[in-house]
């Protein structure tokens, strides 16, 4: 399996070239086009008890698209709803990635996707809910973006702050702990950061150049209210 990046930047597509039998798991709705040797499945990833977990508890999609090159080699060409970059990771069977729920796009069929609980701290502070993916396996992985990639390499005991709505994906090999962005309460708040996240090496970290919520909020000052 070949994956190749078209037009980096905001609106990028994936463009995935299989050999005859290869397969590739994408996250529903990612499928712009593809090849008239390749099938398009619906598939419940990890069962159905895992598969509903997922979709309650982190609002991710019931179901993934499986791709197959099954009468030959073909290409698929991949796309993120949201506008932002995307980062191919090749995963070695032995690190994993935590992701946050919208960070998946595709990956290898051999690529595995669970739902991990955080504690209640981070769950309520984090920005990311109680429930996150923990993916991992052989392969390549496919995560897209609001905005741009940054990645920061981390070394042993390394500490580095991320705002909370700016993560995409980290190694679980790194540690953090929520925290206040100032050292008092009232700053924290008035500086429109509220709670971060202290990371510690050695890992790495993947983080998005636009705030999903700052966007959110941003676009709702345009918005008519309603007049019932």
């Amino acid at each position: 399996m070949k994956i190749e990046i078209l037009y980096p930047g905001a609106f990028p597509m994936a463009r995935v070239q299989l050999a005859a039998g290869e397969s590739l798991k994408a996250e529903s709705g990612a499928m712009v086009s593809i090849s008239t040797t390749i099938d398009v499945e619906s598939k419940v990833e990890g069962g159905l008890l895992k598969a509903l977990s997922r979709r309650v508890l982190t609002g991710e999609h019931f179901f993934f698209q499986t791709l197959r090159a099954v009468r030959g080699a073909g290409e698929a060409l991949l796309a993120p709803t949201v506008p932002g970059d995307i980062v191919i990771i090749e995963l070695d069977g032995v690190h994993e990635y935590l992701v946050q729920k919208d960070g998946f796009l595709a990956g290898s069929e051999q690529v595995r996707i669970e739902s991990k609980m955080q504690s209640l701290a981070r769950g309520l502070l984090g920005g990311e809910g109680f429930f996150i993916l923990k993916i991992s396996g052989e392969g390549q992985l496919i995560l897209n973006s609001f905005g741009a990639i940054h990645k920061v390499e981390l070394k042993p005991d390394e500490e580095y702050i991320v705002d909370n709505s700016h993560l995409v994906a980290w190694t679980a090999t790194t540690t953090y702990k929520i925290e206040k962005a100032s050292s008092g309460w009232i700053s924290s708040f008035t500086s429109g950061e509220g709670f971060v996240c202290r990371f510690r090496g050695p890992g790495l970290v993947y983080l998005q150049s636009r705030n999903p919520q700052g966007f959110g909020s941003w676009i709702r000052q345009f918005i008519p209210a309603s007049s019932e």
